[in-house]
């Protein structure tokens, strides 16, 4: 039997192939080029917001969309990377110099009003900006290490592990709030001012972090393509459709949930730091369930099966929240709720669905009316020629071993 030989992937077909770059290059030139070009820069700030819900909406399309893992505590590990980057800046807001009037000098302007004399032990590596990148990627993924290996090791899912995540998040909202003089309590930790000595609040720095945190979102999108092209992708699905196979043909399921649950919460971590970058300071709002749902909504609305729709629900959304509600405040929660419904009910693959369904057929009419048409009766193209082969044996005209033959 004849063999071909095997045909090398290139290095495109590792991130979805020319397509899905193309879509990434689309979505660079919208936020890099267009965007900067026609928005103020208060318009761009609020543009940035947006685009660190896309960190979690591309974490959400691994966890959920591939991995069938429905997390509603998303806000969890948006909230840590968040608080973590705000540590860090609250400390270098918090020099002896800026604080001399506190009873206690050193420490930010909440432990002093709670009567604490020292920096508790756990603020002490955020001195450190190396150390804080760090802990942003160490931290949330540890968290979710931890969940996901106490929840997956004993096939906790589908819909309860839903519910338990949303658990977590208003756990985690009370801790916060409950621990005022560690963490800010419900005001969270404000008054960011520098990073590293420089302003954050100029307009030159907004327009800095603006555009790190698109590289940021486009760098993610990319590992995220990376992964679903790879042969975990591949697992993933598998795992989504049909977990009891993937478990019989040898493969640990739990430990490839974790693997993709730590993965979303990264994006997550690093989509929260972005947003006390650009916000300048980071509440428990961000961490609990109602959070946690919007964030579920985005993933929804732009398909939870791509990430680059996934990237767009997320812009859009918040862009048509902020419109309406600048309008109609009070109409907001219910706009919103219906939009859910209406994704649910009408367009369940969201709106990477609806080009798919519409926009690619069109493409591909436009196409063949204006592009080369094929020839009308194009010559067969022959087949190769099978190799030469003995001829069964036979029996009274019966090839033996065919469907013929029966066995007694």
């Amino acid at each position: 039997m004849s063999t071909q030989p095997a045909v090398k992937a290139s290095w495109m077909d590792k991130f979805g192939g020319r397509g899905k770059l193309i879509q990434i290059l689309i979505i660079g030139v919208l936020i890099l080029g267009v965007l900067p070009m026609v928005a103020d820069i208060f318009r761009l700030n609020l543009y940035g917001k947006y685009l660190t819900y896309a960190f979690v909406a591309a974490g959400l399309v691994l966890c959920w969309g591939y991995g069938g893992i429905l997390s509603l505590g998303q806000g969890i590990f948006f909230g840590l990377g968040g608080y973590c980057m705000a540590m860090f800046l609250k400390l270098e807001a918090s020099s002896p110099e800026n604080t001399a009037i506190q009873s206690t000098p050193g420490i930010p302007d909440f432990m002093d009003w709670n009567q604490l004399t020292e920096l508790p032990w756990f603020w002490q590596p955020f001195h450190s900006f190396t150390a804080t990148l760090l802990l942003i990627v160490a931290v949330p993924a540890l968290f979710a290490f931890l969940i996901g290996f106490a929840m997956f090791k004993r096939r906790v899912g589908g819909v309860y592990f839903a519910i338990i995540t949303q658990a977590i998040a208003s756990i985690m909202t009370i801790l916060i709030i409950g621990q005022q003089g560690y963490t800010g309590g419900i005001n969270g930790i404000t008054d960011l001012r520098t990073l590293m000595g420089w302003s954050i609040q100029t307009d030159f720095a907004k327009y800095v972090l603006y555009f790190a945190c698109c590289g940021g979102l486009i760098l993610c999108l990319l590992v995220g393509q990376f992964i679903l092209n790879s042969r975990y992708g591949q697992l993933l699905i598998a795992m989504r459709d049909q977990e009891d196979r993937v478990r019989f043909s040898g493969y640990d399921v739990a430990n490839i949930k974790i693997f993709v649950f730590v993965v979303a919460s990264v994006f997550s971590a690093i989509g929260g730091a972005f947003f006390t970058l650009q916000v300048g300071f980071m509440s428990p709002s961000f961490v609990g369930t109602v959070a946690s749902i919007e964030m579920v909504i985005f993933c929804a609305v732009g398909g939870r099966l791509s990430l680059i729709g996934a990237a767009y629900g997320a812009f859009l959304v918040n862009l048509a929240k902020s419109s309406l509600s600048e309008s109609f405040p009070q109409l907001w929660v219910v706009a919103m709720g219906a939009l859910f419904i209406a994704v649910v009910m009408l367009f369940p693959r969201g709106l990477a669905g609806l080009v798919s369904d519409y926009a690619a057929p069109l493409r591909e009419r436009l196409a063949s009316r204006f592009g080369r048409k094929a020839p009308s009766n194009p010559e067969p193209v022959p087949a190769p020629a099978a190799p030469e082969t003995r001829q069964p044996a036979t029996r009274k005209d019966v090839a033996v071993g065919s469907a013929q033959e029966t066995h007694g």
